[in-house]
């Protein structure tokens, strides 16, 4: 039987300021602090689709706390806390939340100085990183040996910053540029964190018999501190592989929303909004692989 989707894919807190509306999360301005809300919205190709998956939202932000815990030794997050009842008395006198709908889907964090960059890891050549391999023989900079095939594995994790882009695509830049934009000694924190937390993750899900491929982080100044910001090593932001899929040659199904791109790019849609809806079955299917991470990932 498939999920309905006739749920909303987003719910608005009235008369609290809105600092942002993301792709997924609705970021609301609470002083000192946010309030970070995750819709069941979901964007491929840097639009939004019309079609929401149900319970995404508390997926996402359900694997993100868990990420927050098991990372928070390496480095300092934004988090504050997720639960509905501290999170109600810290809004103003008057705001209440349907707890139907905001449980689960809500982090109360610091405000953080955000660093305009993302922060991204590679151990496997995919994505965007394959295409510009096929292209030139390198990735973002990192010089890679010749004959590589899709979804190689490389020699080691490599750092291949982005530019943060609040709404179109995000691009890759080299870390010489990175530098250029922020000062190098901060650039050489950004890429030793990163790949710090990648490995920790890695390891983690190594044990799960599941492979890291890629995702990225935010980071951003709390009281001076360089702390871990946004979401981390969700769907929405990550290529997990199980072990038994990967063989170099073809990027295996993951956890990801490439299931849904996948769909997009046989349906004759130009990418260009408005983007058409998805039926039933990928709505299912996208859903089916989001609680699977979630299982994997936490057990």
């Amino acid at each position: 039987m498939g999920v309905m989707t006739n749920a909303p894919a987003s719910v608005d807190i009235p008369n609290l300021p809105l600092l942002r509306r993301g792709k997924v999360r609705d970021v609301y301005d609470l002083g000192e602090k946010l309030l970070i809300v995750a819709s069941d919205r979901l964007s491929a190709f840097d639009v939004v689709l019309p079609t929401p998956i149900p319970d995404k939202g508390k997926i996402l932000t359900t694997a993100a706390l868990f990420w927050f815990d098991l990372t928070k030794d390496v480095v300092p997050n934004h988090l504050i806390s997720a639960d509905f009842d501290t999170i109600q008395k810290a809004l103003p006198v008057g705001i209440k939340l349907d707890k139907n709908w905001f449980d689960g889907r809500m982090m109360l964090v610091h405000k953080a100085q955000r660093i305009d960059a993302e922060c991204v890891a590679r151990a496997y050549l995919a994505g965007s990183g394959w295409k510009e391999y096929r292209l030139n023989g390198n990735v973002v900079g990192h010089s890679l040996p010749a004959g590589l095939k899709e979804a190689d594995k490389l020699p080691s994790p490599i750092f291949t910053p982005a530019t943060k882009a609040d709404e179109g695509h995000d691009e890759n830049i080299s870390r010489e540029k990175l530098a250029e934009m922020i000062g190098t000694e901060l650039a050489e924190k950004l890429e030793g964190l990163t790949l710090r937390v990648f490995n920790v993750a890695s390891e983690h899900l190594a044990k799960r018999d599941l492979l890291l491929a890629d995702t990225k982080f935010e980071f951003g100044y709390i009281n001076g501190n360089l702390c871990l910001i946004d979401e981390i090593l969700t769907p929405d932001s990550s290529r997990v592989w199980e072990k038994k899929d990967w063989h170099p040659g073809k990027t295996p199904d993951g956890f990801d929303k490439q299931f849904v791109r996948d769909y997009l790019e046989k349906s004759g849609w130009n990418k260009v909004p408005p983007a058409p809806a998805l039926p039933q079955n990928v709505v299912d299917g996208t859903l089916s692989r989001y609680r699977d991470f979630l299982a994997k990932v936490t057990k």
